[in-house]
């Protein structure tokens, strides 16, 4: 029997509500997405983007339709994820991120050693939908929660299969005062 997917232990159940699509870019083996990318955010956010793209969080660049490849494998218990994005000018910007389990329908998205992204994760009607829980920062075996307002905002994500092969993906973050501050869209296949 082979292991289940983290996304298959995450979901439980729900995991068999997914079409083939989304069970396919959360398989357990080594696979990648491959896809373009819109990237947008409104001008003041240029110079703090320009920051926390320093400790691994976030592409800090705009573009329309841009080719992105994402990388996805396990490691042990870990999903490690490796985006790469390809602007118009020439510029390559990678992003990697890896996945923890955190407890039923929860996980972690750490950008770094020590930052990450508690998610809570459902399937209504086929798609699938993240919410941000916190921000936690790990010392050593502790976890302590941060406020997502304190650092972006409230982080959601939807999925949704388009047919068998394709899914398209928006992820969002908004501010309690400033509202939509950053968003990402796209459409992917994935490969096997």
């Amino acid at each position: 029997m082979s292991q289940l997917s983290l996304m298959q232990q995450v979901l439980g159940k729900e995991w068999e509500q997914l079409p083939p699509a989304l069970q396919a870019h959360y398989t357990q083996s080594t696979n990648k997405d491959v896809g373009m990318l819109d990237i947008e955010y409104p001008r003041f956010m240029q110079l703090y983007l320009n920051l926390i793209s320093m400790f691994g969080a976030l592409i800090n660049q705009r573009g329309k339709r841009v080719p992105t490849i994402v990388q996805k494998w396990m490691e042990g218990k870990t999903q490690h994820w490796k985006r790469t994005t390809r602007f118009d000018n020439g510029k390559e910007v990678i992003f990697q991120s890896r996945w923890e389990l955190a407890g039923a329908n929860e996980l972690i998205e750490y950008i770094n050693p020590f930052m990450g992204l508690r998610m809570a994760v459902k399937v209504n009607e086929g798609k699938l939908y993240y919410r941000g829980i916190c921000l936690v920062l790990k010392l050593g075996h502790v976890l302590l929660p941060i406020p997502e307002w304190l650092v972006l905002g409230h982080t959601t994500i939807e999925e949704i299969a388009l047919d068998e092969t394709h899914f398209a993906m928006d992820f969002k973050l908004r501010h309690p005062i400033f509202g939509l501050i950053y968003r990402y869209t796209g459409e992917f296949r994935t490969e096997i």
